[in-house]
């Protein structure tokens, strides 16, 4: 018997869609909402399920950026024959991606014990969310938005790119959130840093969906909660792109800060006043 019925998968897909590109914290949400309706947070099979239905909204990324990455994908297939075409951005900017990837998987890996243990704890979650708060309050305050997606450098997406590590390790710190936040003390502006954010996060995190989907399916979610949450997921986050890109266009993160301060606040009530349980 599945672990997660086809109703909470629906729910849980609907809230990883919404927060998984806005800098509030998917995971962070997502075990909020699990404790809140009783699932364990720190069952290997529950873990396993929200890597996998993130699944859904890199698609939604896949499919909302799909001009863009046809283009880096044929300036880099154009580059890797002829080598004229390595001086083009985009071809450059597909190798940063990838190798902006590896401190992501390195950490992933070896420290796996720790991210379904330990660190699973909605404890983490509360002090993460709030932590991350400041740290993106302090960058938005800081950076001086002046550089677009056109003037990303090599150190810009190594950078970016392994900010993913504390998410990784501090559920509730936000992937988006720590992304967006090194790009904007680098000086990128809001839209360039939150692209900048969606691209490094597809091979992250379709990665660490497909390699949890073997131990999701073996041990306690069934194939039917896990095409409900990952539809879901992809239907709901392709609305949140486009909302996200519009909003950052036109106004700063502080929305997002009072609302993680408000929500690790009230996460850390709910735990001490045992209501839910960590």
């Amino acid at each position: 018997m599945s672990v997660i019925s086809v109703g909470q998968a629906v729910v849980l897909g609907a809230v990883e869609g919404v927060t998984e590109f806005l800098p509030v914290s998917s995971t962070g949400h997502l075990k909020i909402v699990e404790g809140l309706m009783g699932i364990p947070v720190d069952d290997h099979a529950v873990v396993g399920f929200s890597a996998v239905i993130q699944v859904g909204a890199i698609a939604a990324v896949l499919v909302y950026f799909f001009k863009d990455i046809v283009r880096i994908l044929s300036a880099w297939v154009r580059g890797l024959r002829d080598r004229e075409e390595r001086y083009h951005h985009d071809y450059k900017f597909a190798w940063w991606v990838i190798y902006a990837t590896i401190p992501i998987v390195a950490v992933g890996l070896a420290a796996k014990p720790l991210i379904q243990g330990p660190l699973a704890s909605l404890w983490v979650v509360a002090g993460s969310l709030i932590a991350g708060s400041g740290v993106m309050w302090a960058a938005d305050q800081l950076g001086r938005h002046k550089r677009g997606e056109d003037d990303t450098s090599f150190k810009d997406a190594m950078l970016v790119g392994s900010s993913q590590i504390l998410a990784l390790l501090f559920p509730g710190f936000s992937r988006s959130g720590a992304t967006m936040s090194t790009a904007l003390i680098l000086d990128l502006d809001r839209v360039a840093a939150t692209r900048l954010s969606f691209f490094l996060g597809i091979p992250a995190l379709t990665g660490a969906g497909l390699y949890e989907l073997k131990d999701a399916l073996g041990t306690g979610v069934g194939a039917a909660p896990l095409a409900a949450g990952t539809l879901v997921s992809f239907v709901v986050a392709y609305a949140s792109i486009a909302w996200l890109l519009k909003f950052v266009a036109k106004h700063s993160f502080n929305a997002f800060v009072i609302y993680r301060i408000v929500v690790g606040v009230l996460l850390f009530g709910l735990l001490g006043a045992g209501v839910i349980h960590s």
